[in-house]
């Protein structure tokens, strides 16, 4: 029975993004983001139990990237072709129950592919963890930006104008280009040759485990004060000080 607790926990994560998927699709960004949210929270479980337990097997390997494709992939890919629709068919808050508004909603959809470049997060997430799955040396680091990592960058833009709303943030996340920029930016991110640190322990040092540590200070400091725009400033400080660590090795 303790093999398969691990493998119970990743169920729980594909749970959380199939039912994220829903509220995607129907343009529940907040509930999608927050089950995505905990979807990573499992996520992250999975692999503690496993190390916890002494457990590793190629099954656990494949189930965990497939629940990734879901919650990580394909849901961050179904909110940016909300955004992008949002941004061509007048902007945030679209009630989608009124007639009128879900009319032309869609009829923008039918005169434009825009909105279904935000699919490229999806087809690059399921390129970077097939390519995850078979690459050997991605242990105690990354090669490009880690789905959960590229699927927080996402979600955190919707929460954004959510929680942080003013005419500002707004134009600049309704963007058409903004978001565009940001979809292409994704994809290269995440299949990108840059080596990131991996927050996985060996032990508790703190001379073994600065990088790590220094980076959930500085992110925990940004979320307690900035709160949801903390979350793109993370990225590029886990980015950059990935790139400053690789400097020193």
């Amino acid at each position: 029975m303790k093999r398969h607790i691990p493998n119970l926990i990743t169920f729980i994560n594909l749970l959380c993004g199939s039912i994220a998927t829903v509220f995607a699709v129907l343009n529940q960004l907040e509930l999608a983001a927050f089950l995505v949210l905990l979807g990573i929270f499992f996520d992250f479980l999975d692999g503690f139990a496993a190390r916890l337990l002494n457990i590793k097997s190629d099954l656990g390997l494949q189930l965990d990237s497939l629940a990734d494709m879901v919650t990580c992939g394909l849901v961050p890919g179904i909110i940016m072709f909300q955004l992008l629709g949002m941004s061509m068919s007048g902007g945030w808050n679209l009630d989608l129950s009124s007639q009128a508004t879900n009319d032309t909603f869609w009829i923008g959809l039918k005169l434009s592919p825009v909105p279904f470049i935000g699919f490229l997060i999806t087809l690059a997430s399921a390129y970077r963890l097939a390519n995850f799955n078979i690459d050997e040396n991605q242990v105690s680091s990354f090669t490009g930006l880690p789905t959960p990592a590229n699927a927080l960058l996402i979600l955190s833009l919707p929460l954004i104008l959510l929680y942080h709303s003013n005419d500002l943030l707004n134009g600049i996340i309704l963007n058409q280009w903004f978001l565009i920029g940001t979809t292409v930016l994704s994809a290269y991110l995440l299949n990108s040759k840059i080596e990131l640190f991996a927050l996985k322990f060996e032990n508790w040092s703190f001379s073994d485990n600065s990088q790590r540590y220094i980076f959930i200070i500085v992110s925990l400091v940004l979320l307690m004060t900035m709160k949801f725009l903390a979350v793109p400033a993370i990225i590029a400080f886990y980015i950059l000080s990935s790139l400053v660590g690789n400097l020193k090795t």
